[in-house]
């Protein structure tokens, strides 16, 4: 019952059944790394979670940019809407607004102080850098401040009559 473990023949010399064996060895070494791979599931594991935080990061890259995209549309819109504010809000209206951000402006220093005392490095420097981001728009962010300040005092102003 006994047959050749495949269909070729056999060997006629001592040499050509030396290399059937080497041959045979080679394919079932690459069978046995095959199935104990397959049965490596901390590996196969590892590697999934590997594709899925590289799949992260490329979603995380298109969010990101999409927002900028965003936000980008989003300034565009508030210095329209600003610009249209400030050409119909009257002058007492825009002097109050200025020294009620000079005022908030101030508050916001000391503020930060006490909070620069008392945070943690890490959060400082984040916060850092989202400021300088502030600081960079600064002008979108006044423009939206006076707009929604305008806002607040029309509908203010509606609700009395």
């Amino acid at each position: 019952m006994t047959q050749p473990p495949h269909d070729e023949p056999t060997a006629s010399s001592p040499e050509q059944l030396r290399e059937q064996v080497e041959q045979t060895r080679r394919e079932l070494g690459e069978t046995v790394e095959n199935l104990a791979a397959k049965t490596d599931v901390k590996s196969r594991a590892q590697e999934k979670a590997t594709a899925v935080q590289e799949q992260v990061g490329v979603l995380t890259e298109q969010a990101g940019a999409k927002a900028a995209e965003l936000t980008g549309q989003i300034k565009m819109k508030a210095a329209e809407a600003a610009h249209l504010v400030q050409e119909k809000l009257p002058e007492p209206l825009k002097d109050k607004a200025t020294a009620a951000a000079e005022q908030v402006k101030a508050k916001a220093g000391q503020a930060g102080q006490v909070w620069q005392d008392k945070t943690p490095e890490p959060v400082r420097a984040k916060t850092q850098q989202t400021a300088q981001a502030a600081r960079d728009n600064r002008t979108a962010l006044i423009v939206a401040g006076s707009v929604a300040v305008a806002a607040w005092l029309l509908l203010r102003r509606r609700g009395r009559r």
